[in-house]
């Protein structure tokens, strides 16, 4: 028998009915000679440290760094009973045939039920980018031995234990060093989790330490051909380094000359055509993005509606993609698509109507589809009165996206003309909107979008006014002439959507030329589908709290930030990682080398900073209700609670918001939850 493996129940169901396995089973779909089965993304998991022996059931700095010199996996609870069916299956298999995403995660998930089932047979890879019928022939009909991609696999086991190595031992570390100076909760640290937590301190940092500077702006309103328009003043002299005028002398000076003149004189008149393409599709974290500015929606919050969209409403595709492009082989079903948004949503008819489906915009290229395309609608009709208030704005959000491809580019005329009053030198801006384009269907979906239009406000002038025509040589009229004292302000506090892109650019924050390109090619740190994970954690374990839509970091974040190696609050970490992971996968490496060398930097970070001081401002615990002894501040799954420092030997716990009733629980916290992913 040949057994098809895939991730996920609606993938294995869509793969199913295209290579004839019609027949529903237990966790599988069957037919002739076949079974297709499916992992429920990972069904395995690391083994926690207490799993290497009990005596690691307790934090202790004496037994730290933790280093397995066998590598355990287990079984995870909650899906125990499909990793039977997988395991049943693979123990009939003859052939068996990975279906994965086909990514270092994928071939992960296959692998470790592979191994763990102990199957040997022949292999097989199954390359799937979309999960249209068209797309799903074509990788079955190319079948590929998977030697070809199992050093995946091995890039994916070296960063997992990698991680393991620093998320357990660091945070044990860190967690006992603040319970030394009084510090109640759990220290978390990871490669991922902790450099994320450094961007919302850095930005925290700077706007508590930003020093408001004054500067003074000129604003003229001039007359020509009974038309008027707003000029601004660009000083020559007594500048900052963002080249505004820092004197209010000469901006006075400035001002009274031009009052005095009355008559200016165009330089120069320049017009260029700007042309904008129709944004991508959009991909999990550029979704995250648009909905934290225009709905206000976190990033758990947005990857909960998509999901919702994509498996109970059956309206959108996959959200966990990584970019916005689209697989050409699905333009065939754009005219299903549209038939489908329409029964979907009846409003749309008329729009839909004016496009013609067989416009292929940019987003149609297959060869920048990665693991799986942009998110687009799909070509089931779904109900929008079923939908949520927020389910049926990202949907539109969504839709407006894919609709944008079939219409024409945005284009409008930008002009920039210079102007001289008094020996002063002075701009205006302005444009004017040649063809509408896909901003139409932006409008009509009540979107904007992604991108700002080009031409945004410069210096605080609107780039929305139409200037009238001016050519070199004419002496346009002063009317008005408006002096004012500004004032720098600091950066804004980060939003999730702005953390979310922050992740994704972490090039950015990072100096070292090579290391920057390597994010480059990772596109930052985290993935798409652990983005909105990792700010969750951060949340959860009392790192960042919300104030608003914006996100602030704690005081346990400056402390943790500050006192943690810089090697592991740095983005350029998971440049080095991601560097030494290509080299696995590239087979320039071993991953028992790569371990190797995580498991000496661990004992060496371990050694260096086990004498770390740490200062906290301090919340007052009760004393245990079991054996009065000290408490410390944990998360739960229902929220945080007290538990007795002296945990497992007393299990004494307070709820925090029944910290008053003094309420005695005999629950267990979740110790291993403290390891950072």
């Amino acid at each position: 028998m040949r057994v098809v493996l895939c991730e996920k129940p609606s993938q294995a169901a869509d793969v199913a009915k295209v290579i004839g396995a019609t027949n529903r089973g237990q966790g599988c779909f069957t037919g002739p000679g076949l079974a297709v089965t499916y992992c429920i993304g990972h069904l395995m998991e690391n083994a926690a440290p207490e799993d290497y022996g009990d005596r690691y059931k307790k934090w202790s700095l004496e037994d730290l760094p933790i280093i397995p010199s066998e590598w355990k996996m287990k079984a995870k609870p909650k899906t125990q009973s499909q990793l039977k069916t997988v395991k049943a299956l693979l123990d009939k298999a003859k052939e068996l045939v990975i279906a994965t995403d086909p990514d270092r995660e994928g071939e992960l998930i296959a692998w470790e039920v592979i191994e763990h089932c102990g199957y040997k047979g022949p292999t097989l890879r199954m390359h799937l980018s979309a999960l249209n019928q068209a797309a799903i022939k074509k990788a079955w009909a190319n079948l590929r031995p998977a030697s070809e991609t199992i050093n995946q696999y091995y890039s994916a086991l070296a960063r997992g234990r990698g991680d393991w190595l620093v998320g357990m031992n660091m945070s044990r570390l860190f967690t006992l060093l603040g319970a030394q100076a009084g510090y109640q909760g759990v220290l978390s640290i990871g490669r991922v989790q902790t450099p994320t937590l450094r961007i919302v301190v850095d930005r925290d940092r700077t706007i508590e330490n930003f020093v408001a500077k004054p500067y003074w702006d000129l604003s003229v309103t001039l007359s020509h051909n009974k038309a008027t328009f707003t000029a601004k003043w660009l000083p020559a002299s007594a500048m900052d380094e963002q080249g505004r005028c820092s004197s209010e002398q000469a901006a006075r000076q400035a001002e009274a000359a031009v009052l005095n003149t009355g008559v200016a004189r165009v330089s120069a008149v320049a017009t260029e055509r700007v042309v904008e393409a129709a944004p991508l599709p959009f991909s999990l974290g550029d979704l995250q993005q648009a909905c934290s500015a225009k709905l206000g929606l976190g990033a758990q919050q947005t990857l909960d509606i998509a999901q919702s969209l994509y498996e109970t409403h059956k309206a959108t595709t996959y959200p966990r993609a990584d970019n916005g492009y689209l697989d050409e082989s699905m333009h065939s079903e754009v005219p299903q698509i549209f038939a489908a948004m329409v029964r979907t949503d009846p409003s749309v008819a008329t729009l839909v109507g004016r496009l013609d489906p067989q416009v292929k915009s940019r987003a149609w290229n297959s060869a920048k589809v990665t693991a799986h395309h942009g998110i687009i609608p799909t070509i089931e009709p779904a109900n929008i009165e079923r939908m949520s208030e927020r389910e049926a704005s990202v949907y539109r959000l969504i839709r407006a996206h894919f609709l944008a491809q079939f219409l024409p580019a945005h284009e409008y005329d930008k002009t920039i003309v210079q102007l001289t009053i008094a020996d002063q030198e002075f701009k205006a801006s302005g444009r004017l909107q040649q063809v509408v384009g896909w901003k139409a269907v932006m409008t009509d979906q009540g979107a904007k979008a992604n991108e700002e239009a080009a031409g945004q406000e410069e210096a605080g002038q609107s780039s929305a006014q139409v200037l009238p025509d001016l050519v070199e040589g004419d002496r346009p009229k002063v009317i008005a002439a408006a002096g004012e004292k500004m004032m720098t302000t600091p950066p804004k506090h980060m939003t999730e959507g702005d953390l979310i892109k922050a992740m994704k650019g972490a090039a950015k924050l990072v100096s070292d030329p090579r290391l920057k390109q390597k994010l480059r090619d990772t596109v930052g740190i985290g993935t798409e589908a652990t983005r909105a994970g990792i700010i969750e954690t951060l949340l959860e374990r009392g790192f960042i709290v919300k104030k608003g839509r914006t996100l602030r970091a704690t005081d346990a974040a400056f402390t943790l930030i500050d006192s943690a190696p810089e090697a592991l609050t740095n983005p350029g970490m998971t440049a080095v990682w991601e560097q030494a992971l290509t080299m696995v996968e590239e087979g320039t490496m071993g991953l028992d080398d790569f371990v190797s060398r995580q498991s000496t930097w661990i004992t060496q970070m371990v050694t260096k900073y086990s004498s770390t001081k740490m200062s906290f401002k301090l919340e007052p615990s009760p004393p245990c209700p079991v054996c009065q002894g000290q408490m410390r501040r944990r998360p739960g799954k229902t929220g945080p609670f007290w538990s007795c420092m002296t945990y497992p030997d007393c299990n004494g716990t307070i709820s925090i918001e029944q910290k008053s009733k003094k309420s005695v629980s005999k629950r267990k916290p979740n110790r291993k939850a403290a390891a950072a992913s």
